[in-house]
């Protein structure tokens, strides 16, 4: 794509300089050449030939995302360090009353 490119410019840069030389031409004849026979139709012939490949760009960069989205929620919801697995919760009531130099206390009926 880019060899194409290069050799329209070529081919309007000697439109140009043609225009510019030549004894009825103008250097303003010559720029409006060069802008509209050359820099014109090539920027949007290269925006237009590049839209696949910024959309394939885009569409990875939000899969990243997701991905990324999705391991910190995986990440959030399986700490790196496990809670107890016990079904009683550490430091309870069993463990105060198996102590005996410490009696539980409870509230008067």
């Amino acid at each position: 794509m880019y060899l194409i490119v290069i050799a329209w410019m070529y081919v309007v840069l000697m439109m140009s300089v043609a225009e510019a030389t030549n004894s009825t031409g103008t250097v303003l004849g010559a720029l409006v050449t060069f802008v509209l026979y050359g820099m014109a139709p090539v920027l949007l012939v290269v925006y237009l030939m590049g839209a696949p490949g910024r959309s394939k760009a885009i569409k990875k960069r939000e899969a990243g995302e997701r991905a990324r989205h999705a391991a910190s929620a995986t990440a959030a919801a399986n700490p790196s360090s496990p809670p107890d697995a016990g079904s009683h919760a550490p430091g309870g009531t069993e463990t105060v009353a198996r102590d005996a130099s410490v009696t539980p206390v409870r509230k008067e009926p």
